[in-house]
């Protein structure tokens, strides 16, 4: 579904991936944990071609990622990203957001758009805030419909760049529940956070990363259990004492 070959990446004269190899089945929940600055968000926005790579190989979805604009383009129409700070459109309602890009990316009808919108806002708990403006809503609310935006066109897999690093702790855990339900659902998800509760819950394998490597990949239960590398282990001795 994903494979990340080789990958390194530099902005001048600072590398931010080290020859990065990684394989995502689909259906997989993957998490990409590890301390801040370690390249993971970077990783992340390489795998759909937000950011380009200065070596490697990167495939989603039988798709070599850079190699051609319409194809990438394609691709990041399949691929929903949602990113830390929502990203929504603050001029737009909420039903707006979601029809927006199905409508001119897709071609969908504005009927077809609204309805698949009503349906996905349903889902992640919010169907009385299609007429809200983003600014009128809670940054919890704010994610969700980002999840919900991504979700109205039909992605083949979910990449998340640390979702609930900007909310309020009484608000992470109703986006977390929202990303819960779909890895239950099957949907290939890879999933750069903090949330080792999230992590032990909904992935099926742990990346650690430090320092622009992949120091260490492992089925959770025994990431947790046993992490191999010292580094992972201080890592999660740290984050889990919290």
């Amino acid at each position: 579904m994903i494979s990340v070959q080789e990958v390194s990446k530099s902005y001048g004269t600072l590398k931010v991936l080290h020859e990065c190899s990684l394989s995502v089945a689909r259906g997989e929940v993957v998490v990409v944990c590890g301390p801040s600055g370690s390249g993971k968000s970077t990783l992340i926005k390489c795998v759909n071609g937000l950011e380009t790579i200065d070596n490697g190989r990167i495939v989603a979805d039988s798709v070599v990622v850079g190699q051609g604009r319409a194809e990438t383009a394609g691709l990041r129409a399949r691929m929903g990203m949602v990113f830390q700070h929502f990203e929504l459109y603050p001029h737009l309602s909420v039903i707006e957001n979601l029809c927006l890009a199905p409508v001119h990316v897709l071609q969908r009808t504005q009927e077809a758009a609204r309805a698949k919108a009503h349906e996905l806002l349903d889902r992640v708990g919010l169907a009385d805030k299609a007429g809200s403006y983003p600014g009128q809503l809670s940054g919890g609310q704010q994610q969700r419909i980002a999840i919900a935006r991504a979700l109205a066109m039909d992605p083949v897999a979910m990449l998340f760049d640390e979702p609930t690093s900007a909310l309020d702790p009484e608000m992470i855990g109703e986006v977390l529940s929202v990303m819960l339900e779909l890895a239950s659902e099957g949907m290939t998800m890879v999933v750069v956070t903090h949330e080792m509760g999230f992590a032990k819950a909904a992935a099926d394998r742990i990346v650690f990363m430090d320092q622009g490597r992949i120091v260490e990949t492992a089925p959770t239960k025994q990431f947790f259990s046993n992490p191999e590398s010292d580094r992972a282990q201080a890592f999660l001795s740290r984050v889990l004492s919290h």
